[in-house]
């Protein structure tokens, strides 16, 4: 499907036959991600079964010359909202372009499928905001710019004892801490699975939040065997912790971590992060992400305490209908109040219902 919109540039809907081409332009941008390659659209709709949408910007006078590309997913609650995302569930997406005329050709078409969709809101997740910011009247549309969240990031020497050796007498003592004490660490793949779900859905029901669907993490470790691994912390053979991490180019991501309260006082999240930082240093990798945090809370303190600078996450909304709903008291308290309900339920419960809920929030 091709939407022309001008003389020199096309915008494609992009299909699996045509993920050769997205991938290559990926794989050569200087902003990519992971989160940016065509398997994503698998592995969603196969999981969750949201509508993606892959758009790329390409020469009208070459059969492929990819300028740009815009993966998008469909959202639809009642509860949660109508939105397309790029991309759901993780840090980063949004456009990759070569330049801003690729960039407003990307985004004429998201607004056009976001109203033939009838959506509320475009949601584009950047570390660099987009430079485009004209067209928006001819649209009747508004672009808001939110950077309230960080991505957390460490430069990596080149080995893990250089960097064991760089941090301060203290942090090294909590990682000693749970090797003390008998704990020992695993990297692996579909054979650690189990394993970490069972923490994970434990540690999501502790904090009154969702469980991702267990498909979600097995479909990731099957379409990217050399880029995602589980990481898991054990105590006499018993998982205590456990994290997920993805690679692509210079970078290894952490999506998710999760360690049992029952074991907090030997600290084996300390351990966790450590093998993951190992790993990164003598794997290649020159970056490290901690995930998302909010500047000041306890989870960015404690990704400072490794290192971590603070990077900004520029998220950028593509407002389409100016009722814009704004919690009010009694709403954020209700919302309150489902989570401490939700953290009185049985774990084999939320790990039933809490995908079904899981799949529409887009964080």
């Amino acid at each position: 499907m091709k939407y022309l919109f001008n003389k020199k540039i096309t915008v494609h809907e992009m299909n699996f036959k045509d993920s050769s081409y997205w991938d290559h332009y990926v794989k050569n941008h200087g902003q990519s991600t992971l989160y940016h390659l065509f398997k994503w659209r698998h592995i969603i709709e196969k999981t969750y079964g949201h509508k993606t949408y892959c758009l790329a910007a390409a020469d009208n006078n070459k059969s492929y010359p990819v300028r740009g590309i815009l993966p998008l997913v469909h959202l639809k609650h009642f509860i949660f909202g109508n939105k397309l995302i790029s991309m759901p569930f993780f840090d980063l997406g949004g456009i990759l372009a070569d330049d801003e005329k690729a960039e407003k050709v990307l985004i004429d078409k998201a607004v056009t499928l976001a109203r033939h969709l009838n959506v509320d809101q475009v949601e584009l997740r950047h570390i660099t905001p987009l430079s485009i910011d004209s067209g928006l009247q001819e649209y009747q549309y508004r672009l808001q710019t939110v950077s309230s969240k960080v991505r957390m990031l460490l430069k990596l020497p080149n080995c893990s004892e250089t960097l064991m050796n760089s941090f301060k007498a203290k942090l090294r003592s909590q990682i000693k801490r749970p090797l003390k004490a008998g704990f020992y660490s695993k990297i692996g793949g579909k054979e650690l699975l189990d394993d970490f779900y069972n923490v994970f859905s434990v540690n999501m029901r502790d904090l009154g939040s969702p469980v991702h669907s267990k498909s979600l993490i097995k479909n990731i470790l099957i379409e990217f065997p050399g880029n995602a691994k589980i990481v898991m912390v054990y105590k006499e053979q018993q998982p205590a912790a456990c994290s997920f991490i993805t690679g692509f180019k210079d970078t290894l991501s952490n999506p998710w971590a999760s360690a049992l309260r029952e074991y907090s006082r030997f600290s084996p999240n300390m351990l966790l992060y450590w093998t993951m930082l190992d790993y990164a240093c003598d794997n290649g990798y020159n970056y490290f992400d901690f995930g998302r945090s909010s500047p000041g809370e306890g989870t960015y303190k404690f990704k400072q305490q490794w290192g971590a600078r603070p990077i900004a996450l520029n998220w950028q909304y593509i407002v389409l209908k100016n009722e814009t709903k704004n919690l009010s008291s009694d709403d954020k308290s209700r919302f309150d109040q489902a989570i401490e309900y939700w953290k009185k339920l049985p774990v084999c419960l939320t790990k039933i219902i809490g995908p079904v809920i899981r799949k529409n929030i887009g964080l």
